[in-house]
């Protein structure tokens, strides 16, 4: 199962809106067959373990880190390929959550005489599969928020310089990140500002979708996120209240342009994750600036932070790596639910999911 959990984790990001999941067929002790879900429209990890595996599935135990699916969809049913390959035994680390599968992949294989265990590194195999177990159930993309800033919570310099406060390492995991995640969104004042490429810049990593939030098109026409060409597409969200002309230049250069409801004159942040949802977007890291991870926040809808902490001081007149919250309380501040502290580096990541 361990084997399983670690193909399963090759999948994140290239496989939404299906799950990613790993599979390992064992027989007679020997891994016979592996493989992990491919691409949307590629088979399932099950099935390309028993691929592989071919006749000597008959009899064997397949390890799968999710439930087999019973339902048709843009692929036949992984329950009836388990079945009819002959497998004597599954051993399943999580159910699934999705009302199409949920405990039916488990009967399907139980009333073919097919032996099924349950709970096996759990926790474990739950975690490569939360964003889309989220995504089903709340039908809205798990968001992470990812934060960099000094040690007194800062993410520029008075005069606008923030290139680099954190070191090598954590912009290396900063990539890992962006290679996992279906789609990475900013502010359009961290494109005036920094003007990134927001791709991934690993070996053999992909780049994420890439959103731009900008209610009124200020951005400038020839940022790097429109001129740059990518294997990910670029979006732009505004409101109606930005230009008709300036839609269609962005349009033109090649970035879709979205026309979100408004909230205060800005975009209806929930709105959009919803029309998201619909694309097949399972998972978005969201980065800057500190006015958009304020809204995020303040709108709840914000489920994994990540903050890196770099070992300078910036003082007060730099820039804050949060905007206004309006709290009035101490007790009404989000706070991370059991975190985990990691070094990178120099720096030093917080990271763990959001408690309101």
């Amino acid at each position: 199962m361990r084997r399983a959990v670690a193909l399963a984790e090759r999948a994140l990001g290239r496989t939404s809106p299906n799950p990613a999941v790993g599979a390992v067929v064992v027989k007679a002790g020997r891994v016979v067959g592996e493989g992990w879900t491919r691409p949307v429209g590629g088979p399932h990890a099950e099935v390309v373990a028993l691929r592989r595996a071919g006749a000597r599935a008959r009899g064997a135990t397949l390890y799968v880190t999710l439930e087999p699916c019973a339902h048709f969809g843009r692929t036949p049913p992984c329950a009836d390929a388990v079945v009819a390959a002959g497998v004597a035994r599954v051993v399943a680390a999580v159910g699934d959550p999705n009302p199409r599968v949920r405990g039916r992949g488990f009967r399907r294989l139980a009333r073919a005489g097919v032996a099924v265990t349950t709970g096996v590194l759990a926790e474990e195999a739950a975690g490569v599969s939360a964003w889309f177990r989220h995504f089903v159930v709340r039908r809205r993309p798990f968001v992470i928020l990812k934060l960099a800033a000094s040690l007194d919570g800062r993410i520029a310099t008075a005069a606008g310089e923030s290139r680099w406060i954190t070191g090598a390492a954590a912009r290396r995991w900063v990539h890992e990140l962006r290679n996992r995640v279906d789609a990475v969104m900013v502010g359009s004042g961290t494109v005036r500002a920094d003007d990134p490429s927001l791709r991934c810049r690993l070996r053999g990593g992909r780049d994420p979708l890439r959103i731009v939030i900008d209610g009124r098109l200020r951005m400038p026409i020839d940022a790097t996120v429109v001129r740059q060409r990518s294997a990910a597409a670029t979006i732009v969200a505004t409101t109606a209240a930005a230009p008709t002309r300036r839609r269609r230049s962005f349009a033109a250069a090649g970035v879709e342009v979205i026309v979100m409801p408004a909230i205060d004159g800005k975009v209806d942040l929930a709105a959009l994750l919803r029309v998201l949802a619909t694309r097949g977007i399972v998972s978005v890291l969201v980065e800057g600036g500190g006015d958009l991870a304020a809204a995020m926040v303040h709108a709840r809808l914000v489920d994994r932070l990540a903050v890196v902490t770099a070992p300078v001081l910036l003082g007060s007149d730099a820039r804050p790596m949060l905007g206004a919250l309006g709290l009035r309380r101490l007790g009404d501040g989000p706070r991370l639910d059991r975190p985990v502290v990691v070094p990178l580096g120099s720096d030093v990541l917080r990271d763990g999911r959001v408690a309101y």
